[in-house]
């Protein structure tokens, strides 16, 4: 049944021109990196993917990180901001990337 909702409505419910899509991501750092390298490779990853891509990036960890990967306006990620975010921790020094596929990150 179609919903004839104001714009403030669908604003406020992140609905049709307002959803957001993000995907969860999570890995962890092998047991020989240490703690100045792990500062460095995420400091890294913020300033090579997430700010480039224009992403925000809401998580933490410590050899074991997780969190949620988002636009930093109002939109939607894509297929191709999971396979930059995969792709930069290949060949690095981590195991077990693992990345979601897209979903609503108001009404998952």
């Amino acid at each position: 049944m179609a919903k004839n909702r104001s714009r403030r409505l669908r604003k406020k419910l992140r609905v049709d021109e307002f959803q957001e899509f993000g995907f969860d991501i999570q890995w962890t750092f092998e047991e020989s990196v240490s703690e100045q390298d792990i500062d460095s490779l995420v400091d890294q990853f913020i300033d090579e993917v997430i700010e480039p891509r224009q992403l925000g990036f809401h998580g933490g960890g410590h050899k074991e990180w997780q969190g949620i990967i988002a636009t930093q306006h109002i939109g939607k990620c894509t297929d191709e901001d999971i396979a930059a975010v995969t792709g930069f921790w290949q060949g690095k020094p981590v195991k077990e990337v693992q990345a979601s596929t897209l979903y609503d990150i108001w009404w998952g």
